[in-house]
């Protein structure tokens, strides 16, 4: 009996280790050589190594480091600053314009870099302050500035969609473009939530004065625009457009990021040695974290499939869904995702339970592609839900004094309802990943 259950008590043990608080790849590690002896004996070593090395050698995973290495470089390149202020200016006459700009803003640096950390730290600092400044309730500021950084999450070129396409398999340019219209979904229900707030609470959201934006003339405005969306735009046609055309791969696209950061970097004047000595460092640091974890996965992953830990999961979703249906089945797989986001973060979730899971839900007749997408909107919660929200520990790091802890979680609260209703959209309409695909790459 110990025996035949043996990939549940592996995974319990698993569970149980991470919320105690051990570093989640030395328990992906642990676990797996244990209950690989267990299972295998000491035959386990000589399989191992094997899938280490698939890791390694996996060519599609080079977008990681590559994407990476463009998130970090536009962040210190400035014009996420330039960005803020010129959006800031064109919203200022409306109620809660200035929050509206802030999610446009985190839209287009979520194209441009695909690190939900970096647009978070650099809306943070940026955009908060300003709010407050302007009379904006701490709880919509940060809420605001919250959810929008976890865009980069959904919208294309997105680390996440690069992992769950490569584990899954699906190509990535499928998953980039079957993003794009969930993520302005998403975009467009944080507005709404701000556009009724700023009804309801005016005080919440007051506009800027007319006063201050009377000597900005639509030839100034023009500048500004051109000047602050021209740099952002065209790291997402070079990058974007460049899969979409099918003239690069991911990869190779994620090096033409990589080089159009740069020089957008040198364009604005704030490239140095010293700037690109902490890029690649910190390009090195999420890079290993990111690695790491995944050889600890396909480890435990190995073990876990390799008892047959799939066929019970498989048998036990297949015994719900023979009673209660496929779509049942796929309520609770999200949320079991939506509820472990609460402890862990999306690298984790991503390697440890989509392996899982994905392959089960297709054999039940689900589209892989929307089904990915589903577990990325998903994941996007992680970023801000308690104890373990890593948007909102970006935000309190960076925030002024008079933030605390507990406004950001008020605040964010609305937000992840918004969220969900987000994934119920695109649960019921399939075709907002679908479509997209099916009409450029027919």
């Amino acid at each position: 009996m110990f025996m035949e259950y043996l990939p549940g008590w592996m995974f319990l043990a698993l569970t149980i280790l991470l919320m105690i608080g051990f570093p989640v790849t030395f328990t992906l590690m642990g676990t797996a050589l244990t209950f690989g002896l267990i299972g295998f004996g000491w035959d386990f070593f000589n399989l191992l190594p094997l899938r280490i090395w698939g890791v390694m050698t996996n060519v599609t995973l080079l977008a990681v480091p590559l994407f990476v290495f463009m998130g970090v470089m536009l962040e210190r390149s400035g014009l996420a600053e330039e960005l803020l202020d010129t959006m800031g200016l064109a919203f200022g006459r409306l109620r809660g314009g200035l929050a509206i700009s802030v999610v446009i803003v985190g839209a287009l640096l979520g194209a441009s870099t695909g690190i939900v950390g970096a647009t978070v730290v650099t809306m943070g600092l940026l955009a908060v302050p300003t709010m407050l400044k302007r009379g904006y309730q701490k709880e919509l500021a940060t809420g605001t500035v919250s959810a929008s950084g976890t865009l980069g999450q959904i919208i294309p070129p997105s680390i996440v969609l690069v992992l769950i396409g490569d584990i899954v398999g699906v190509p990535v340019g499928d998953l980039f473009m079957g993003a794009v219209l969930p993520g302005m979904v998403l975009v467009g229900l944080y507005i709404l939530y701000i556009l009724i707030v700023s009804f309801i609470k005016p005080g919440w959201a007051p506009p800027i004065p007319k006063e201050e934006l009377a000597a900005l003339t639509p030839a100034i405005m023009l500048k500004k625009f051109s000047r602050a969306l021209f740099p952002p735009l065209f790291l997402m046609v070079a990058v974007l457009g460049s899969i979409f055309a099918g003239v690069a791969s991911p990869t190779e696209a994620a090096g033409v990021g990589a080089v159009g950061a740069t020089l957008l970097t040198i364009a604005n004047k704030k490239f140095s040695m010293k700037i690109l000595q902490e890029v690649m460092h910190s390009t090195m640091q999420l890079t290993c974290m990111v690695f790491i974890i995944l050889v600890g996965a396909a480890s435990f992953g190995l073990v876990f499939r390799g008892m047959g830990g799939d066929h019970l999961v498989r048998e036990f979703l297949g015994g719900i869904a023979h009673h209660h249906g496929q779509w049942t089945v796929l309520f609770i797989v999200m949320g079991i995702i939506f509820v472990i986001g609460f402890f862990l973060d999306f690298i984790e979730i991503t390697f440890i339970h989509v392996p899982v899971l994905a392959p089960i839900m297709i054999e039940f007749g689900f589209d892989p592609a929307w089904f990915c997408i589903l577990i990325a909107v998903n994941l996007q919660t992680s970023f801000m839900t308690p104890p373990f929200g890593f948007s909102l520990f970006y935000l309190k790091a960076v925030t002024p004094p008079e933030i605390s802890t507990g406004d950001i979680y008020r605040g964010i609260i609305p937000f992840v309802l918004f969220q969900l209703i987000g994934l119920l959209i695109v649960v019921m309409f399939p075709q907002l990943v679908t479509w997209l695909p099916s009409v450029v790459f027919r």
